[in-house]
């Protein structure tokens, strides 16, 4: 079919969507049957683009303080060699929260009055230093090869719960470290790439699908959309070629998402007191607040994996702080009510029990000082948390180092929490294969193990 026959809106739509023309192969993106019991329908990753410094948030590490500007050893993931360097104590306070006693910096008050649900994973370690290659790995599971990204192969293994909605919608993603890459569907059918709600690398961009909106009436619109219909069926005929009925089933997601998806994603139909709870309206916050609020009308309208991304459109990750760590302060006050704002409403409306919030970013940073008040990147230990979904409230797995720099006890590796998270979703993720080039592929390529010691 000629994509020249449909009206530019509609193309447009149909790109944002993962609809594309020609070789489009495709797979139903109905609501599918997981393999396993399911303690989570749906994701909500949380990405702090750059790195947070996880000794300067929720790894507490009393021997940092003790050992401020003391010179020690470290084999440096950079250089890959031991060398000297000096460590630097956090610059915020650390304090217990809630009943369950975790501690928290005061880089986020907001989040620490919600910790009693939070589980801490203090054990992460990943591969790739340079943000790149990491930042990659965190998304698809491979540092520099084409491979789908994790919301793709969700959407290919569970579909949608809403036949009006994609399965798989990013918000403001990067444009950089990767792009595209970091939300794309590789081989997979393309109907499973990330939707783009707002603009890449924007972060105060309106968190709208692009295109809904049609310059022909109402009228005109159907009549397009019927004779367009027409003309698939014609095409079809009496065969079974799957890439057809891909197309058709397309342009059908597009024709529904025009006529409902509005309504679903619309941030100023909240009642003030909600957007107030995000932080809408704060020069500081309304940004990533708009997003966290978002993701939450796009998980109550059954989008199975929505990311959010605090980021900008400069080269250098904003969380990234090699010499300037008292930056960290600025970058949290962004974020800090936003994400507490979705924890809150969540739980209110009694979503949290199956959504899964994940936080957390490519890597961690180092306990020793870079460029006299900066931090590196290191990828051997760090901290993400997760909240709702089936996982433990209130727990705290694994440890680093006395240092918070080398994650030592029960150690979870990036492949184990896609394989944990797979698993909440009642996904086997040494099932959710596709074969492609004559070889069985997977998010977890042949590692991975699912960390059940997290489960509720």
């Amino acid at each position: 079919m000629d994509p020249t026959l449909i009206h530019p809106s509609r193309r447009q739509l149909l790109k944002a969507a993962g609809c594309g023309f020609g070789s489009l192969a495709f797979s139903a993106m109905a609501n599918q049957m997981p393999v396993i019991a399911p303690r989570a329908k749906r994701v909500i990753f949380i990405f702090l683009q750059g790195g947070p410094s996880q000794v300067d948030t929720y790894d507490y590490k009393p021997e940092l303080f003790r050992a401020d500007q003391r010179e020690v050893g470290f084999y440096v993931p950079r250089t890959r060699v031991e060398e000297q360097r000096t460590v630097m104590k956090p610059m915020w306070d650390f304090q217990q929260y809630g009943e369950s006693g975790r501690w928290s910096s005061s880089l986020f008050p907001e989040v620490a009055r919600h910790i009693d649900d939070l589980c801490f994973i203090h054990s992460m370690h990943t591969e790739g230093v340079a943000h790149g290659p990491a930042t990659l790995f965190l998304h698809t599971g491979a540092t520099n090869l084409v491979r789908p990204s994790m919301g793709a192969w969700i959407s290919y293994g569970l579909g949608s719960e809403n036949e009006n909605l994609p399965a798989f919608v990013t918000v403001n993603p990067p444009a950089n470290k990767g792009g595209p890459r970091n939300y794309a569907n590789a081989f997979l059918p393309a109907f499973h790439q990330g939707t783009v709600l707002g603009q890449p690398g924007n972060p105060n961009a309106s968190p709208e699908i692009r295109n809904l909106g049609s310059p022909l009436n109402d009228e005109s619109v159907k009549r397009e959309h019927d004779f367009l219909d027409q003309l698939n069926r014609i095409q079809v005929g009496d065969s079974n070629d799957s890439v057809l009925d891909g197309v058709i089933k397309s342009h059908e997601l597009a024709w529904r998402m025009q006529t409902h998806a509005a309504e679903m994603v619309d941030v100023e139909r909240e009642t003030r007191e909600t957007r107030e709870l995000y932080g809408i309206g704060n020069d500081t916050t309304d940004g990533f607040a708009r997003q966290c609020l978002a993701a939450r009308q796009l998980a109550e309208s059954g989008v199975r994996f929505i990311q959010v991304s605090h980021c900008d459109n400069s080269s250098t990750p904003v969380w990234d702080q090699h010499s300037n760590m008292p930056k960290h302060e600025e970058l949290a006050g962004q974020v800090d009510k936003p994400i507490a704002g979705l924890l809150e409403d969540l739980k209110r409306r009694g979503l949290l029990e199956d959504t899964l919030v994940w936080w957390g970013a490519e890597f961690g940073r180092t306990p020793f000082s870079q460029n006299n008040n900066g931090r590196d990147h290191n990828p051997r230990g760090f901290t993400v948390w997760l909240a709702g979904g089936g996982v433990k409230p209130g727990m705290s797995y694994g440890s680093t180092d006395e240092f918070g720099f080398q994650a030592v006890e029960d150690k979870v590796h990036m492949h184990d929490l896609h394989a944990t998270i797979l698993h909440l979703l009642g996904l086997d993720h040494e099932k959710l294969t596709y074969r492609f080039a004559g070889r069985d592929f997977r998010l977890t390529d042949v590692h991975g193990r699912v960390v059940k010691e997290i489960f509720a």
